[in-house]
């Protein structure tokens, strides 16, 4: 006998796993369409409006697709002394970034962003993780369990690269890739009701 899911109240614009585990979380019950956006960043774009601008051309991009749903996107960007960090594009590059952050306090900031037929909100949050010290034959055998690509910063904090994070102030679903607080506000701003579907 199979479960049947509650109908989606919700078109999550993101094919990323994590995110649509923190939505089943909280209860959330959803669809996921993908936006496929060029993620790089603009001349002289801040962080802050980095994140800010493509979770809102990524909620938007999926919503005019005629999407009938309100439509959540997110996008998450590592920082380090102005510098952000997104995905690495090979090996080397995944152990260089880890190398940078290794030892070190460097920022998570994560803008999540809500379209819906009468508004289109965008809410921050940021936290702050350090690294603590990491050997080159560490970063070489992280990068063999295939979790570096994908992710901004070259680490997962909830996967292998847990045993990397020293300490982390701040929201630690954010550095996941979706701030539950600032989601649920945004949901309970549109009439939209969590904790209403069965978790994953």
């Amino acid at each position: 006998m199979s479960l049947e899911l509650p109908a989606p109240v919700l078109c999550l614009a993101s094919a990323s796993p994590r995110r649509r585990d923190l939505l089943w979380q909280i209860g959330v019950p959803h669809k996921a369409v993908a936006a496929d956006l060029d993620e790089r960043a603009l001349p002289g774009e801040s962080p802050h409006d980095y994140v800010e601008r493509l979770a809102l051309e990524k909620a938007m991009s999926v919503r005019n697709r005629r999407e009938r749903l309100p439509v959540l996107a997110a996008d998450t960007a590592v920082v380090l002394e102005g510098t952000i960090y997104g995905k690495p594009v090979d090996r080397a590059d995944a152990l260089a970034m880890l190398g940078r952050l290794s030892g070190r306090v460097h920022q998570v900031i994560t803008a999540v962003a809500l379209a819906t037929e009468r508004s289109l909100e965008v809410r921050l949050s940021a936290a702050s993780v350090r690294l603590r010290e990491l050997t080159l034959a560490e970063r070489e055998a992280y990068w063999q369990t295939g979790e570096p690509p994908g992710k901004a910063g070259g680490y997962a904090i909830q996967g292998f690269g847990a045993v990397f994070v020293e300490s982390l102030s701040g929201s630690y679903t954010a550095v996941v890739g979706l701030p539950l607080a600032e989601t649920a506000e945004l949901l309970r701003a549109a009439g939209l009701a969590y904790w209403q579907g069965r978790g994953a």
